[in-house]
């Protein structure tokens, strides 16, 4: 199953395409899309949207994998990642691909063990389970790769049958809105 790992935004967007095999998972691609600040802002939207869709369409992965909005210091810087986040919501459903949505902290979690490490902790075991002898470049790539990692480790647990300690919170909220 190849899982495409998405990192969003409105100037730089990382991806990072992976694979389990066996107990590894390896790296089969990754990059990022990078949006020119020249062109008008709704352009720069559609430009991503339409990077996001070619790289679906390339590397075929089976499902997607996003980090959720983080909520930084300011209202507007927010407001436009999650716009950007929405680009590649839209491209990923165009495609028609499985979507997956993870925190930062569970993909922190994911890959280090704590919910609350440093980036610098992250990329560098991005590097040692992927097996790369560096750092993925840019740092957008590499936290694209850690998203993915993420999604392969959940669907691991969820093979095994112990998917139930991530679910229960949602099952919760999704009880108290009915």
């Amino acid at each position: 199953m190849r899982i495409l790992g998405i990192d969003p935004g409105t100037r730089i967007v990382g991806y990072g395409l992976v694979e389990p095999q066996g107990n590894r998972i390896i790296a089969i691609a990754f990059g990022a899309i990078r949006a020119p600040t020249s062109v008008p802002y709704a352009e720069r939207l559609l430009r991503i949207r339409d990077e996001i869709v070619r790289v679906i369409r390339q590397e075929k992965p089976d499902a997607v994998a996003i980090e959720e909005a983080f909520y930084g210091k300011s209202a507007s810087s927010a407001l436009r990642m999650g716009e950007g986040r929405g680009m590649a919501l839209v491209a990923v459903a165009q495609e028609s691909r499985p979507l997956f949505q993870y925190t930062p902290a569970e993909v922190k979690k994911a890959v280090v063990g704590n919910g609350r490490a440093h980036k610098s902790q992250v990329q560098q075991m991005v590097r040692m389970i992927l097996g790369l002898r560096e750092v993925p470049e840019p740092e957008d790539a590499a936290d694209a790769l850690a998203v993915a990692i993420c999604h392969c480790n959940r669907a691991r647990f969820e093979g095994a049958g112990l998917a139930g300690s991530f679910n229960a919170k949602k099952s919760v909220i999704g009880k108290l809105g009915d």
